[in-house]
């Protein structure tokens, strides 16, 4: 799910499409207007999913996509090499979700952990 605001409604930590990938706002700077131009915004962030630090330039008044977080908590089942296997705990549903060799240790069998759902994809809050 995702939804169209314009850049000047944009803030720091809050959550955008860039790339066609949803990444998190790290900061904001605008720009006056000129003589024979609109005020400018430029955003920098970072993906939530692959970490790769983006930016872009618009005028605020530009409509952006802004994706729908949704921040869940669940039960591990199970953990392997590179994946975690995840029972929501609003919808029982079962889901697997791909860790890192540093989120691995913080993981045990019966803990329950938080995760976030953006797009149809999932991931461990780093929190």
């Amino acid at each position: 799910m995702k939804e169209q605001v314009e850049v000047r409604e944009l803030k720091e930590g809050r959550y955008v499409i860039i790339d066609d990938e949803p990444c998190i706002i790290k900061g904001i700077s605008h720009s006056k207007p000129g003589k024979h131009g609109a005020a400018k915004a430029r955003v920098d962030v970072i993906g939530i999913f692959d970490n790769q630090k983006r930016s872009m330039v618009s005028p605020v008044t530009n409509k952006i996509y802004v994706p729908t977080v949704e921040r869940r908590s669940g039960q591990v089942l199970s953990i392997s090499e590179n994946t975690v296997q995840l029972m929501d705990l609003s919808t029982y549903t079962t889901i697997e979700v791909p860790i890192t060799a540093e989120d691995k240790p913080k993981l045990e069998e019966g803990k329950e952990v938080q995760y976030l759902s953006v797009l149809g994809k999932t991931k461990l809050d780093a929190r």
